[in-house]
């Protein structure tokens, strides 16, 4: 079966997005897939201390091969990130940066809270995500922090955002699966 992760992108506390990632979970009940939470609280990772880069796929650290046979694990991620400053949290990025083969050809959906909707978070995620040669959806939720938070807190989405939801869930699913023997293929630095 289908395996998607669904990262909780922010370490901070009293955040918020654990409520999203439950929110998430919740509503992935019942598809063909499944889903299941990666908070990143359960993966500390110091910034990024390897020698090598993560490319050349040696892990020095038992923290980073912990990290990598998680992500590895999975065959595409739902990521749950707010928007710092017109980005996404530092450490989601460095759990990104720690690692490469083990995202490629997999597919990756946003859900993004902020002021604005954390839009810019996103965006900058799937920069991030195309050089990891990960498959990002188009759909996306953005949840802002006025409308769908109550005192900028408690998790209280509008219902329009189960829609999006819905339809980033079976993209994620979909673009996984298509991925599915890209993953399986033998690497090669050969051009084909």
């Amino acid at each position: 079966m289908t395996r998607i992760g669904i990262i909780v992108g922010s370490t901070r506390p009293n955040r918020n997005s654990e409520q999203v990632a439950r929110w998430v979970l919740e509503h992935a009940a019942g598809r063909a897939a499944d889903f299941s939470i990666v908070d990143l609280r359960d993966h500390p990772l110091p910034h990024f201390d390897e020698s090598l880069p993560p490319m050349a796929g040696q892990y020095q650290n038992k923290h980073t091969r912990d990290w990598a046979a998680v992500v590895d694990s999975f065959d595409g991620f739902v990521v749950v990130t707010p928007e710092y400053n017109h980005a996404s949290p530092g450490v989601l990025k460095n759990a990104f940066d720690y690692l490469y083969t083990e995202w490629n050809n997999k597919a990756i959906g946003f859900v993004s809270y902020g002021m604005h909707g954390g839009v810019r978070a996103t965006e900058q995620l799937r920069l991030v995500a195309g050089e990891l040669q990960m498959a990002d959806v188009r759909a996306q939720v953005a949840l802002s922090m006025v409308a769908d938070f109550s005192d900028f807190s408690t998790f209280q989405p509008g219902d329009h955002h189960e829609a999006d939801l819905h339809v980033l869930l079976n993209q994620v699913i979909s673009w996984s699966e298509a991925l599915a023997p890209l993953r399986t293929a033998p690497l090669t630095s050969q051009p084909v």
